[in-house]
């Protein structure tokens, strides 16, 4: 009788968003560690060899000389400074009120207006994402070695449909994102946002078929928990105007954001897919890649959208009430030239976004990934601190209890992540020289 193929065990997941995609291994890479950042091997060249192969061979190993001081606060001051004014401009952008009449202005007078706001997210997104592919060029030529070739951006067709669904989920979570900001206030908007790691972790047990430790499971109960007791107690009013908290929509809110944040898991999860499986493709690589292809969709989209207006699926959607008959590119034109002022803040917001990319990877690179724990969760609650102050929220006890326990639970998992990293990274070290001892 013929011996039954044993099904595949099921795999346990132990990465963080806090862990650099550059630290993992590719399945088909065995033992043999690849350097992830440098050109060459599956993305065109030659791979580098390890360190522990340098030694068997009696050659010297390089040391990667460690950046100075000034090099970390600089790229700290950068994450913060570009990331903080982003947010600040997004809210701006999506809760600010254009042309309204004076308040002293009747309401039943033929001269009463009631202002209109910018509604155009995928031009939004596309500009952004011009201005970011156009940096990621910049940073692939800056960061490549002197006499070596620059990388290509797209190295083998293997390469082409994961980054294609890159760009694609990537273009469609920011309009389900910006349509969420209708509903619900800005810091609920932050909060969710900072619980990346739920749909990470259901696209990787639903389709990946992977566990994850205990621990990971409580920090999602926490954060949910936290959105949740914030969100319930959301009733507070703001000071000034602005904002979508107070539509009485806040369920459908988030269920945009959800869908949002789906789109976010998956191309996280195919991101990760695409640094493990094509060492070594780099991090400016991605940035660039996945920029243009974006900006390629969406333009697409913004061209052809004057006839998706008057399509079925148009009017399913109702993008004739969200951008007019003549589409989002003209509506969103029509909207700058009316209101001038406004071309600034969609600029600069393009271009925070487009900086504060450069400077994660350019951290990532040169410090490794253990410094953007702190990074990570000290720059979302400053967004957080900053929309509050700002624009005037106001926020009970029991919202700053939820703001708590996902904050709590995000500093948890992210610490646990770095003595994970520090772990492993002791571990190799030890490795390394015991093998040195042995030749």
């Amino acid at each position: 009788m013929a011996r039954a193929k044993q099904p595949t065990p099921v795999r346990r997941e132990i990465s963080s968003e806090y862990i650099s995609k550059a630290d993992r291994k590719s399945p088909a890479s065995g033992s043999e560690e690849k350097e992830a950042l440098l050109p060459g091997g599956a993305n065109g060249g030659s791979v580098k060899p390890s360190p522990a192969a340098s030694i068997a061979e009696g050659t010297a190993v390089p040391i990667k000389k460690e950046a100075g001081v000034v090099t970390l606060l600089i790229d700290v001051a950068g994450i913060y400074i570009s990331f903080l004014t982003w947010a600040y401009l997004q809210e701006k952008l999506t809760t600010t009120t254009y042309g309204a009449s004076p308040p002293s202005t009747p309401k039943d007078s033929p001269d009463y207006f009631a202002g209109e706001r910018f509604k155009f997210p995928v031009f939004l997104l596309t500009i952004q994402s011009l201005f970011a592919a156009a940096g990621g060029k910049l940073f692939t030529v800056l960061s490549t070695p002197r006499g070596s070739p620059v990388p290509a951006m797209i190295p083998s067709r293997a390469i082409l449909p994961p980054l294609l669904l890159v760009a694609f989920t990537n273009a469609l979570a920011a309009p389900f994102g910006y349509a969420a900001l209708g509903h619900i206030d800005y810091i609920t908007y932050i909060l969710a946002k900072s619980c990346k790691l739920l749909p990470v972790m259901f696209l990787h047990i639903t389709l990946f078929r992977k566990r994850y430790p205990l621990y990971k499971y409580l920090v999602v109960a926490a954060v949910t928990a936290g959105v949740a007791v914030f969100t319930l107690h959301s009733g507070s009013k703001k000071k000034h105007g602005g904002g979508g908290g107070n539509s009485g929509q806040t369920s459908w809110g988030l269920l945009l954001l959800g869908i949002n944040l789906l789109f976010d898991g998956l191309t996280n999860s195919t991101q990760d897919y695409i640094f493990s499986t094509f060492q070594p493709y780099t991090g400016p690589q991605m940035m660039m890649a996945n920029n243009l292809l974006s900006s390629v969709l969406t333009g697409g989209y913004l061209v052809l959208s004057p006839w998706l207006v008057k399509t079925g699926l148009g009017e399913w959607f109702g993008m004739a009430a969200a951008t007019g008959q003549e589409g989002e590119l003209a509506s969103a034109l029509a909207f700058l030239g009316r209101y001038p002022e406004v071309w600034r803040d969609v600029l600069g917001f393009a271009v925070c976004g487009c900086v504060g990319q450069v400077f994660i990877f350019h951290t990532l690179s040169t410090f490794s990934s253990v410094l953007l724990v702190t990074v990570t969760v000290t720059r979302k609650m400053f967004t957080m601190i900053l929309s509050v102050v700002a624009f005037g929220h106001r926020l009970s006890q029991m919202q700053w209890l939820g703001v708590g326990l996902v904050f709590g639970g995000i500093g948890v998992e992210a610490g646990i992540a770095r003595r994970e990293k520090l772990a492993k990274e002791e571990a190799k070290r030890k490795a390394k020289a015991a093998l040195g001892k042995t030749q």
